[in-house]
């Protein structure tokens, strides 16, 4: 599946992927207000994927054990948001935010509470900045933590994180961290169905046009 199965155009995927980088921006700052150190986060790519080939994604880029933050959300446009770490990049960002000093036993004891509070503060901030910017409105749930493979994280049983429908497609988004000069990698991804993808694109056009009527002006 790509993009075109979902009718974006390169003009509607060029604008995503801005309001995406302006949401990711502003959540780095909320972060760097916590933790106090320079944090940068960008977004490279952004696709469009099936679950299926998320799983598959996900699963060429890292062998790794994973953790996800995850968290619900409504309003304009509805569906499920991961936040996706490799295991040792979520201990990691545990170190950076709690303390260097910490022993291991101390960020394990810790990881939890301190992956669902940047969790929350990186998928919060994504969203509810796309949102402000479609001028719109989404209610979040509170943040979730799982571990496991691609296939658990995007599959279709009732345990799994993803757990919105089989016919959910994926905004796949690989971030960039860089929190106090280390190197974290991870993923958010979007899960929604077909209807709430296609009050998304409308959103888009919406915000496109009044882009460009401001340019016109």
């Amino acid at each position: 599946m790509n993009n075109d199965t979902v009718g974006l155009t390169e003009l509607q995927q060029d604008a995503f992927a801005e309001l995406v980088n302006i949401g990711v921006s502003r959540a780095a700052a909320s972060l760097r207000t916590m933790i106090g150190t320079q944090v940068l986060l960008s977004v490279p790519s952004v696709e469009i994927v099936s679950r299926a080939a998320a799983a598959r994604l996900i699963g060429e880029r890292e062998a790794a054990p994973l953790v996800v933050v995850h968290q619900d959300f409504e309003g304009a446009f509805a569906g499920r948001a991961l936040l996706i770490f490799p295991q040792e990049n979520g201990r990691e960002l545990v170190r950076a935010v709690a303390g260097e000093e910490l022993s291991p036993e101390e960020v394990a004891a810790l990881e939890d509470e301190a992956l669902a509070e940047t969790g929350n503060i990186i998928l919060n901030g994504c969203l509810a900045t796309m949102a402000n910017m479609l001028q719109r409105t989404l209610t979040m749930s509170l943040p979730g933590i799982e571990r496991g493979d691609g296939p658990r994280i995007f599959g279709t049983d009732a345990g799994s994180p993803a757990g919105s429908g089989a016919d959910a497609l994926v905004l796949f988004l690989y971030i960039d961290f860089s929190v106090s000069e280390r190197d974290i990698r991870g993923y958010l991804a979007m899960l929604m169905d077909l209807p709430s993808l296609e009050s998304l694109r409308a959103l888009v056009d919406e915000f496109i046009a009044r882009a460009l009527g401001d340019l016109d002006a």
